[in-house]
């Protein structure tokens, strides 16, 4: 391994340790409900998108329908625990699972197609998956699934005196998405996945099996995304189809990482520090007279973050490295 590089990946995963534990003692000090319902969001979507940067950051494969897994973990949770009572552990590993599935087996004709036809294609499977759940009477149909609230409890994952609880698990879970991530990076599978990003053809004439690579790829991420669904039915308590499978989801998972820096370990992160406060923000504070300006100033900050900096926030770092040279 080349020595700048393992020095890299030394200093992030203690850098890592470091905010972790930053991360962690901020609760202690910041009381007010509003702001840790901020910052449990912001971790799930931190974690939500460093997955979603597996598929489409590393591997290339733009996926504007991630959110088809994040509904099927949210659902896969909620169906298991209200109709047989499984507890919602075991509902993430199973949603997960699910979704890992059928991520590959969408994946099967999905990924003989390239450029904005793939795009095209995730949009489309999850908008048809939304109107299938939408028509599921089963499944509550479009009125959703009331999630029964039995006390608070570790062992059924609900929680109603505080937020805390939901806190540390956001925490944990996007530890261990950018973890997985990290792992990855190095791994001979990381390495396909840039290949395979960079130059298909080239690297399939390099012995890659892009395939075989694309399909990896997409079961790691769909299963990470799953279990944040699952997470996310828990933290509210209530799901239907436009609540945990609707479009917005899919861009709220592109968004921090595509601002953050695409392809990059710390790119989501980033970018989901910075945009799901901001999006919280500016929808309680000036979206509330119903016309759209919260929309405007968010849209227009994410615009003029992206001139001014098209590689993401991360470059700025990079930028600065290079000017101390």
């Amino acid at each position: 391994m080349d020595t700048h590089f393992a020095q890299r990946r030394r200093r992030d995963l203690i850098m890592a340790g470091c905010l972790t534990v930053i991360a962690a003692l901020v609760p202690l000090f910041v009381k007010d409900v509003y702001v840790q319902n901020i910052m449990v969001l912001t971790l799930m979507y931190a974690a939500l998108s460093q997955s979603w940067n597996i598929l489409s950051g590393y591997c290339g494969q733009i996926s504007l329908g991630h959110a088809l897994y994040f509904g099927l973990g949210a659902y896969t949770t909620a169906l298991l625990f209200t109709k047989f009572g499984v507890l919602p552990w075991f509902g993430m590993l199973a949603g997960g699972a699910i979704s890992a599935v059928i991520a590959m087996a969408l994946g099967y004709p999905c990924f003989r197609l390239r450029g904005h036809y793939f795009v095209i294609a995730t949009i489309v499977i999850a908008e048809i998956a939304l109107l299938l759940i939408q028509n599921w009477d089963w499944a509550g149909a479009a009125l959703g699934i009331d999630i029964p609230v039995r006390g608070d409890s570790w062992l059924k994952f609900q929680f109603t005196r505080s937020k805390l609880p939901y806190f540390y698990f956001a925490l944990a879970l996007a530890c261990i998405a950018w973890l997985v991530t990290w792992w990855l990076e190095d791994s001979k599978w990381g390495y396909w996945w840039r290949a395979v990003k960079d130059n298909p053809d080239a690297a399939e004439s390099l012995g890659v099996v892009v395939f075989n690579s694309k399909m990896g790829a997409a079961a790691v991420s769909a299963f990470l995304v799953a279990v944040g669904g699952s997470f996310y039915a828990q933290f509210v308590s209530y799901i239907d189809p436009e609540s945990v499978m609707g479009f917005q989801f899919s861009l709220l998972m592109a968004l921090p990482a595509v601002l953050g820096g695409i392809g990059t370990l710390w790119g989501p992160v980033l970018g989901a520090v910075i945009l799901i406060p901001l999006t919280e923000l500016t929808r309680s504070f000036v979206g509330g007279s119903g016309r759209g300006v919260d929309l405007i100033v968010y849209g227009t900050l994410i615009v003029l973050i992206s001139l001014a900096l098209p590689r993401g926030l991360v470059s700025v770092f990079s930028l600065r490295k290079e000017a101390a040279r």
